[in-house]
């Protein structure tokens, strides 16, 4: 299916703003101007420092009956290009090839944002006196520290309490057609920074050093064999994996003094942060290991049991695209772990994600009016 000149249009226009994080470049604005003429309250909450600030849209729409707050969510920064030279065209100029969409974030995600954009306007003027409220929530944090972005707008409109009832977000969740799969949950992310202790010294006085390496070594062996949890019915079993080593002085006859180990937890709900941090402790004092570590909780697992708003997504995509969609909690983190705290439902689903933060990164051009109305006819389902 061809996309409407619309919401085409659109996405290009988005594809074309540098917005690399956490730099929105305009996107925000482009979509406010767009969504005000239809009623649309639209609010710029900036946040962090004056230098580099970070700009997140709020635009809410009120209907006229009783009904749920439904929010659109989705962030307009994206991830670095990496060497210009191994593009094959120009990543903020928007270039069709074989019927794909070439661009940094043409998957990630601004396809997702002009699609709900688009899917909001036409819904608004289809059922303007609709149930309930629709919102759009638009971040350029997420792409990078994720800390002045969705968590803070979060925070400011449980403040002056808002309330929250069902949550799509854009991701790009499907997998290999658009469609077959939706994400109703997301595993926590741990992570730390081990830094062993030891005595540096010559190699040929092993006697007067301590190696740090080698007293990591069988903690370290142990901790890439240890089984954390079995996982449950939505999620697989908590995962360690090493991300960085960092030792030496970069000669061959100095012992190093320390050696430092970057690692991340992803866990399910079997497991809490304080567990996992407490057997790691053991694991090290248990093999003697001299260290510090410095532990960073990027969020917490949650989990949206089938419900309401899962079902009308899924009855959405298989009416648009004939695929029957399934529940994972697969992936990495997002800006639902931050929603999901004040929201009862919160669901991610956007296009495929095979190119995501890789080079020519595109979209099939045929997938975007669907993900349109797939948006649209969620939002019918759950608002009037």
């Amino acid at each position: 299916m061809n996309p409407s000149p619309n919401t085409l249009r659109l996405l290009e226009a988005l594809i074309a703003r540098p917005s690399v994080t956490p730099a929105d470049a305009g996107c925000q604005t482009l979509v406010a101007e767009r969504l005000a003429p239809l009623g649309f309250v639209c609010e710029t909450l900036g946040f962090g420092p004056d230098t580099g600030r970070v700009t997140n849209l709020w635009a809410l729409h009120r209907g006229s009956r009783p009904g749920p707050t439904v929010v659109l969510a989705g962030h307009t920064d994206v991830v670095p290009t990496g060497p210009l030279a191994a593009w094959t065209s120009d990543p903020f100029v928007p270039s069709h090839r074989d019927g794909r969409l070439y661009g940094r974030g043409a998957a990630d995600m601004k396809t997702s944002i002009a699609a709900m954009t688009v899917a909001a306007e036409e819904f608004v003027r289809l059922h303007p006196d609709h149930a309930g409220s629709l919102a759009l929530l638009f971040t350029s944090d997420e792409e990078g520290p994720a800390l002045d972005g969705t968590v803070r707008v979060v925070e400011a409109l449980q403040a002056r309490g808002q309330p929250l009832d069902c949550c799509i977000v854009g991701e790009p969740t499907s997998v290999d057609r658009l469609g077959d799969m939706i994400k109703n949950g997301r595993r926590g992310s741990l992570s730390a920074r081990l830094t062993v202790l030891g005595v540096q010294g010559h190699v040929a006085y092993p006697q007067l050093a301590r190696n740090p390496i080698h007293q990591l070594a069988p903690a370290l062996a142990e901790l890439a064999a240890t089984a954390w949890d079995e996982g449950n019915a939505h999620f697989p079993p908590t995962t360690w994996q090493v991300s960085n080593i960092h030792g030496g002085t970069g000669a061959f006859n100095v012992i190093p003094g320390e050696v430092v180990v970057d690692f991340n937890f992803r866990f399910s709900t079997e497991s809490t942060p304080e567990q996992l941090k407490s057997r790691v402790e053991a694991l090290l004092a248990r093999h003697g290991v001299q260290h510090s570590l410095a532990w960073t909780l990027g969020g917490s697992p949650f989990l949206t049991e089938p419900g309401s708003l899962s079902a009308a997504l899924g009855a959405a995509i298989l009416a648009e695209t004939g695929v029957q969609a399934v529940l994972s909690t697969t992936g990495g983190t997002s800006d639902g772990r931050f929603i999901a705290r004040v929201c009862k439902q919160v669901v991610e689903f956007g296009p495929i994600n095979a190119s995501i933060h890789k080079i020519d990164e595109n979209v099939n051009v045929a997938d975007i009016e669907p993900l349109k109305n797939i948006y649209r006819r969620t939002l019918q389902a759950l608002l009037t």
